[in-house]
């Protein structure tokens, strides 16, 4: 008789597109954890720089590709990279940042201690001149939280507010606990799909534990967000919130968090709206918009570019 099967810890998955000039980093990094068992699963979502190529020849066994037939953006390539998945934890890593050695031993750790189904952590972020990295959520902050609530992580995803956007931390899920719920990313959004997965996971009873130490390693890329960031986007955002608040009942705090992020996402549509008039010159299409939605003039209070990173770092654009 064979012996049994032992389930790995964590299955990582990288969704890579055009990623050949960063992609080595990643998976050196994830290979590199210490004290777990673990796979690395790259989905190319039809790459078009060798990125593919380089998978396909990776001498480490623990490397596996999948190969997408056709290009259907980083959270299509991330559920399939899901659905291959055996280890008993699932760690999302993007194709152009890195993770400490220490990480997924620790946030293992902090699951445990918690009887957590799912696990934040720190960032650290490293600048575009790629100086020292610096986290991005004080530590003492979070040192206060040691659970994270679903009406905490609505509220901090409420876009040109004052808080910290706990949707910029890339959390670590237990795969059966995603394969119980029917929990995967949603495909139509190009934008706030990690938001809409952990929203859901915590939605369905999860208890998502806060380890305050730094463990993903965050590059910031040169990049317009101008050209990034369209109103389609935010009303596809839209959508997707009245999807989760059709399929999950909400508590008071939370719904009351909700209905704050709901008309700052509209508001940012409209924004967004009155700065592409301003920059057609349009003069009507300014009013038209203007007069539609007043709400967005507020926002000019501020200089454009300083207002623009704002919106940007609220929805997780880098």
């Amino acid at each position: 008789m064979s012996a049994p099967t032992v389930m790995l810890d964590v299955t990582f998955v990288i969704a890579a597109y055009n990623a050949a000039d960063t992609l080595a980093d990643a998976i050196a990094s994830a290979l590199a954890q210490e004290g777990v068992s673990l796979e690395v699963i790259v989905v190319d979502d039809c790459s078009t720089d060798g990125t593919r190529e380089m998978v396909a020849d990776y001498s480490d066994s623990r490397v596996r590709l999948i190969a997408q037939a056709i290009n259907g953006g980083p959270a299509a390539a991330r559920n399939a990279g899901f659905s291959a998945a055996t280890g008993r934890w699932i760690a999302v890593l993007d194709a152009d940042d890195t993770i400490h050695p220490h990480r997924l031993r620790t946030m293992i750790d902090r699951a445990k201690a918690a009887d957590a189904q799912v696990v934040v952590d720190n960032i650290d972020v490293v600048p575009l001149d790629g100086g020292a990295p610096e986290p991005m959520f004080p530590r003492e902050e979070l040192q206060k939280r040691p659970l994270m609530t679903l009406a905490e992580f609505i509220r901090s995803n409420v876009i040109f507010g004052s808080t910290f956007n706990f949707g910029y931390m890339k959390p670590i899920f237990e795969r059966i606990f995603l394969l119980e719920h029917g929990l995967r990313f949603d495909e139509t959004l190009r934008i706030g799909e990690d938001y809409a997965l952990l929203a859901a996971a915590l939605a369905s009873g999860a208890r998502c534990a806060v380890e305050p130490s730094a463990g993903y390693v965050y590059h910031l890329r040169h990049g317009s967000i101008s050209r990034i960031l369209k109103p389609h986007h935010l009303h596809a955002m839209l959508e997707a919130d009245e999807t989760f608040l059709q399929r999950y009942r909400l508590d008071a705090d939370a719904m009351a968090a909700q209905k704050l992020r709901t008309r700052s996402i509209r508001e940012a549509a409209s924004f967004i709206t009155l700065i592409d008039e301003i920059k057609k010159r349009s003069v009507g299409g300014i009013l038209k918009t203007a007069i539609g939605h007043p709400q967005a003039l507020k926002h000019l209070r501020m200089p454009i570019a300083v207002r623009m990173r704002r919106l940007a770092k609220a929805v997780g654009v880098h």
